[in-house]
Formats: C-alpha cells, sequence, structure tokens
C-alpha cells in the first residue's frame, strides 16, 4: 500500500451559510456541522480528496489542498 497522503481542509467559516451540502455529499464522512452550524473536518483522516465538498459548496467556502497539489506549486 501506498503512503498517506497529506490533506489540507482550508474552510472559511465566515463564507459558510451552514447549508449541510458538502456533508451530505462527503463519501467519507469527513465532514460535520458544528453547534454554530458551520463546516468543519471532523475526520480529516478519512478523507480521500475528492473534492465533491469544493465542487458542491455553493458559497466557495471550502478548498482540499493535497501534498502534490502543494509540491506542484512551489
Amino acid at each position: 500500500m501506498g503512503e498517506k497522503k497529506e490533506i489540507l481542509h482550508l474552510i472559511d467559516q465566515e463564507w459558510c451559510k451552514g447549508c449541510g451540502i458538502c456533508v451530505h455529499f462527503c463519501p467519507k464522512d469527513v465532514l460535520e456541522l458544528n453547534r454554530q452550524a458551520k463546516v468543519v473536518a471532523a475526520r480529516p483522516e478519512n478523507c480521500i480528496a475528492c473534492k465533491l465538498c469544493e465542487l458542491r459548496c455553493p458559497d466557495l467556502a471550502i478548498q482540499i489542498i493535497t501534498e502534490q497539489e502543494e509540491e506542484h506549486e512551489k
């Protein structure tokens, strides 16, 4: 098996309106809404970087950065 890649969840809490679309579409149950009804990465270790949350967020409040993308930008 390959190494687990580093995945960073950038979530803009000010932009998030708490609609839950990202939570619904996450295939690995990584995201959930907190007490303020804002999305958080509750189980980031389960993330497979499919980016469905990023693609489905109507507020553009989520960005998923992988280790490979970080290296490519350097």
